[in-house]
């Protein structure tokens, strides 16, 4: 195999595969104004309530820096809050508004299109085997 050989370099196919993939859902998400990844935090806050940053952190494989970035516009928006009584800094809590809820609600909706034009590009079969391979892959931590 020689270096340059991006045929058999796996973390560049993963890479454009992810970018590939993040604009087909960037440009239906973006209809209810979030980003994939503010999407992804608003269903784990959805599906985990007062989920800790460590947690949210670990189960969106982000280091606390890159996640505090991505946390900020939905803390200005009011769509998650951070709810300061009794919490230190080490276990702060991130919990989903009222508002949160009904943006997630309405972000589904084109989720499950870009969801559903992608399983019909890719294949229905095939698209749940990849998940469960990529979800092996990083140890199945968004499902803890």
């Amino acid at each position: 195999m020689h270096p340059n050989d991006l045929q058999d370099d796996d973390c560049f196919a993963l890479r454009q595969a992810s970018r590939h993939i993040s604009n087909l859902y960037e440009h239906y998400l973006s209809e209810a104004g979030i980003t994939p990844t503010q999407f992804s935090i608003l269903r784990t806050a959805g599906n985990c309530p007062s989920l800790t940053m460590a947690r949210l952190a670990k189960a969106m494989v982000m280091d606390r820096t890159t996640l505090l970035r991505a946390l900020k516009p939905l803390l200005q928006r009011g769509l998650v809050a951070a709810p300061s009584e009794g919490q230190s800094h080490r276990r702060l809590r991130i919990v989903l508004t009222r508002s949160g809820l009904t943006k997630l609600d309405e972000a589904v909706v084109y989720w499950g299109t870009a969801q559903a034009r992608f399983e019909r590009s890719f294949g229905k079969q095939q698209a749940a085997h990849l998940r469960t391979e990529l979800f092996r892959m990083t140890g199945n931590v968004s499902e803890e």
